[in-house]
């Protein structure tokens, strides 16, 4: 997968990071995917010549799981990047250059993409009947590449699991900087080993028209570092049981 360097000028810092080794480089892309608050106008990559955001696209789908008791015990993820992204981010990658990723090759990318979004509650936020849940520390997390794009899959446990009626799932980037979008099909969203007559709803925010979207400059978007723009774009499942 040739990289196609963005214009000049357009992500500061691009060329120097594109010309890393690849380790420092999958650190650089962990840190930008976690660090959206700021680092991504610098770090993300884009293969469009217009100065579009967000930088990063990602599809999502989700897996509420229910323990045997019928509690809710863990969210399930698993994120498919676009195809601009997952290209820069897998330079330097094929070790033993056979031209495939396997999944020894990227273990590493995986683990440093996880860690980096714990400050950030992985973009995740979870309420019970109203009452918002915390999650543990994230098992299971994987990297897979399938027809050009990245899909990052990983476990997120309550720490407390929850046997209330309703739970909400929200997933959305404050900044905006990511576009987190459910993926298409009624499956974007799971309920496994949900209690009998358990239904979900699942909410997908509204695109932003192309041209508004056009006239949102990088000065607009450098000076959101704490606002909360993205819950206009929120992603959401209700998952409701008798």
């Amino acid at each position: 997968r040739p990289f196609r360097a963005p214009p000049r000028g357009l992500f500061p810092g691009m060329s120097k990071l594109a010309s890393q080794p690849g380790s420092v480089r999958t650190s650089a892309l962990g840190a930008a995917l976690g660090a959206t608050l700021g680092a991504a106008i610098g770090l993300a990559f884009s293969a469009s010549p217009a100065a579009a955001h967000p930088h990063v696209w990602v599809a999502v789908k989700s897996d509420v799981v229910y323990s045997t008791d019928g509690r809710i015990s863990a969210v399930r993820h698993a994120w498919t990047f676009d195809e601009a992204y997952s290209s820069f981010a897998v330079q330097g990658l094929d070790k033993d250059n056979d031209g495939k990723l396997s999944a020894d090759e990227l273990v590493e990318l995986a683990k440093i993409n996880v860690e980096s979004l714990h400050e950030f509650d992985f973009f995740t936020f979870a309420k019970a009947n109203g009452a918002k849940q915390d999650f543990g520390k994230p098992a299971d997390s994987a990297l897979s590449d399938d027809k050009a794009q990245l899909t990052l899959t990983f476990t997120l446990p309550l720490t407390a699991p929850s046997n209330r009626k309703t739970f909400s799932l929200e997933i959305y980037v404050p900044t905006w900087f990511v576009s987190f979008t459910f993926a298409d099909g009624d499956d974007a969203v799971r309920t496994t080993g949900a209690p009998a007559g358990c239904a979900r709803t699942i909410t997908r925010p509204k695109p932003m028209e192309t041209t508004q979207q056009q006239r949102l400059s990088e000065d607009f978007f450098s000076s959101l570092a704490g606002s909360n723009f993205g819950a206009g774009f929120i992603n959401r499942v209700l998952v409701a049981c008798p």
